[in-house]
């Protein structure tokens, strides 16, 4: 019997493009998600709560500048 092995997103996926764009040292707004994926606002939210911080494991901020549009990184 083989042992389990961990595996990432599929290469080209959304969930891979998402990630590539939350461990970017600035992180992505919500409009540069929306735009990868081709999700709407609450999808995007969810799949950031529900698989990148429940299901993943990681740390995700989330900061709102005073230019107003709200962005996400996974943080160490």
């Amino acid at each position: 019997m083989r042992a389990p092995r961990k595996r990432g997103p599929r290469a080209g996926s959304k969930t891979a493009k998402v990630l590539a764009l939350l461990q970017r040292p600035q992180g992505a707004g919500l409009k540069e998600l929306l735009k990868a994926t081709g999700w709407q606002p609450h999808s995007v939210r969810g799949f950031i709560s529900g698989v990148v911080v429940k299901k993943m494991g990681l740390r995700v901020a989330s900061t709102k500048p005073e230019s107003g549009e709200r962005r996400y990184a996974i943080r160490p």
